[in-house]
């Protein structure tokens, strides 16, 4: 008998096991080997009667290798202390009233680790193991996402000593030596404080947005906003830090829909993508504000959206980093910060249903452009 009839046949019998969910495969018309899981199915008497696709892929084990074989055969499985995992768990022996085994770390053999969870199908409430059904998921997804928080971790914890050190050494020098400065000198140690202390707020709120971005739990409170004069506050505060008023260029198309939006988080969306035009671009930098279709599916043409584009004249970003822009930790070269600005600019402006791209400007530098659509709350449509 082939591969794939054995595999077919352990499969099937697997599906029509005595159990709550028996058939389920069945009545779905689901292949095992569509899983993205890996799935092997242990009978009565302990032998592996179904060995999908994935479980190959994960265990490097061939289906042929494995049907037929006792199920701790066919997946030696070791606890991380390297005790044997079908010794310790003895699914056919022990307590009747036994259903599952959580989802836990075991290790394959040569020491690759592997998320492994069981069901133990009886045919009656406490009657004998009918079938043993194995969940495999490989460990590589939740490595990437646990090296991604430690990053996050380590980038913010380095961040938050320089201005921490800062606060720490100022405040300890004017308590200890206060009769010995100017007030001049002590205006300037406590500006560098309030600064620091602004720099840390920043990094914690940033921090939060990532959080809340992660999780789908980002908030958006739309009310009236007028773009323009928005991006139009952002300039005025350029030009009062001394940048000068001609390097700026706000264009606004007339006339423009009523844009419902957070105005704090569209705020902050301007405040990252203008520092980055001043801080990293050169020459002008060109806010345009137009009328264009809503970029949320399913809408027709019809539908009303606000689009900023805010384009630079310096190098602008290389073809190849294109698409890392809006990745966690994505600084370019020479570039400063967290990294995490862009990545939190995209959450918010994807929360209010918008899009976001980066590009080539025509003069040469970035283009940043990002879409809202312009719909009211619900409670006034």
């Amino acid at each position: 008998m082939s591969v794939g009839t054995s595999r077919a046949r352990g499969s099937r019998d697997a599906r029509h096991a005595p159990g709550p969910r028996q058939g389920d495969l069945a009545e779905l018309g689901i292949d095992p080997d569509e899983l993205p899981d890996g799935l092997v199915v242990a009978d009565e008497h302990g032998h592996v009667i179904c060995f999908n696709a994935a479980a190959e892929r994960i265990t490097a084990v061939p289906a042929r290798d494995a049907l037929g074989q006792r199920l701790e055969k066919a997946l030696p499985l070791e606890d991380l202390e390297g005790r044997r995992w079908w010794q310790l768990t003895d699914p056919y022996g022990g307590l009747a009233i036994r259903r599952r085994q959580p989802e836990r770390n075991l290790l394959l053999p040569g020491g690759r680790e592997v998320l492994v969870s069981a069901r133990y199908v009886r045919g009656e409430a406490t009657g004998p193991v009918r079938r043993v059904v194995v969940s495999l998921r490989d460990t590589e997804a939740r490595r990437r996402t646990e090296r991604s928080h430690a990053e996050l971790i380590a980038t913010v914890a380095h961040e938050l000593r320089s201005p921490l050190t800062s606060v720490k050494g100022f405040t300890a020098t004017l308590l200890a030596k206060w009769e010995r400065f100017t007030d001049d000198q002590k205006r300037l140690m406590l500006e560098t404080v309030d600064a620091d202390a602004d720099r840390v707020t920043r990094l914690i709120a940033e921090l939060l947005d990532i959080s809340r971005i992660d999780s789908g739990r980002l908030e958006v409170r739309r009310q009236p906003v007028d773009i323009g004069a928005a991006v139009g506050r952002h300039i005025q505060a350029y030009v009062a830090a001394g940048q000068p008023a001609d390097r700026f260029l706000l264009r606004i198309e007339q006339p423009l829909p009523a844009l419902w939006a957070d105005p704090d988080k569209i705020d902050q969306v301007l405040s990252n993508l203008l520092e980055n035009a001043v801080r990293h671009g050169e020459g002008t930098v060109t806010i345009d504000i137009t009328a264009t279709a809503s970029p949320r599916e399913g809408e027709g043409h019809e539908a009303a959206a606000t689009s900023v584009t805010v384009s630079d004249e310096g190098p602008g970003i290389p073809e190849e980093s294109m698409n890392r822009v809006f990745t966690r930790f994505w600084r370019g070269s020479k570039r400063g910060g967290t990294g995490l600005g862009l990545y939190i600019v995209k959450g918010i402006v994807e929360a209010h249903g918008g899009t976001i791209t980066v590009g080539r400007a025509s003069q040469g530098g970035a283009e940043f452009r990002f879409t809202l659509p312009v719909a009211a709350p619900a409670y006034l449509t």
